[in-house]
Order: C-alpha cells, then sequence, then structure tokens
C-alpha cells in the first residue's frame, strides 16, 4: 500500500522551531518532486515548498523563505519540512505530496 506518514506537528510559541517529517512507504521518493502544503482555518490549501527529485533544489512561498526549509533522505524514504521563527499566521494543517498521494496532514499550531 502506497502511503506517506506524517509526524511532528503540535503546540509551539511563536519564534520556536518545529521539524515535520513525511515517511513513505510502498514506493520509492527517490528522483520524485516532493511538495509541501498548509491549509488555515477558513482558507484554501496552499503551496509552502517542495523539494526536487533529481537535484535537491528546493523552492517555497514568499511567505516561509528564510524560516522554512525542506530536505529529503532517500534512502530513508523520508523528508523533512523545518520551521524555524514560527509566526501565529503559520498556523495550519500541513500536507506533504509525492507521486500524486497527499499525507493526511499533521496540525501546526503557534501560539502568540
Amino acid at each position: 500500500q502506497v502511503q506517506l506518514v506524517q509526524s511532528g506537528g503540535g503546540l509551539v510559541q511563536a519564534g520556536d522551531s518545529l521539524r515535520l517529517s513525511c515517511a513513505a512507504s510502498g514506493r520509492s521518493i527517490s528522483g520524485y518532486i516532493m511538495g509541501w502544503y498548509r491549509q488555515a482555518p477558513g482558507k484554501e490549501r496552499e503551496f509552502v515548498g517542495s523539494i526536487s527529485g533529481s537535484d535537491g533544489s528546493t523552492r517555497y512561498a514568499d511567505s516561509v523563505k528564510e524560516r522554512f526549509f525542506i530536505s529529503r533522505d532517500d534512502a530513508k524514504n523520508t523528508g523533512y519540512l523545518q520551521m524555524n521563527s514560527l509566526k501565529s499566521e503559520d498556523t495550519a494543517i500541513y500536507y506533504c505530496v509525492v507521486w500524486g498521494t497527499w499525507g493526511r496532514g499533521t496540525q501546526v499550531t503557534v501560539s502568540s
């Protein structure tokens, strides 16, 4: 069964850091782009960032540049979203996506 299992969310204070993980099973992520999205209450799902499966290059939404960093470990079949200097507006459910398959999401709540 192909699936993405997410972990690492939680409740933190503004300025804290958090690292989300996206562990794939049933299929290798090697060579595939991994994307991260988030959806805040009452808002549409928005792009956070992505990491290439070929050269590891990354791109980010302007709102998270210089604060969020995406990485991957293909040997572990896992991707990561490192979130630093968190703000209350980062509160959302965060999703990873690979091969068109979405993780179930993990809640991140930032208190101010």
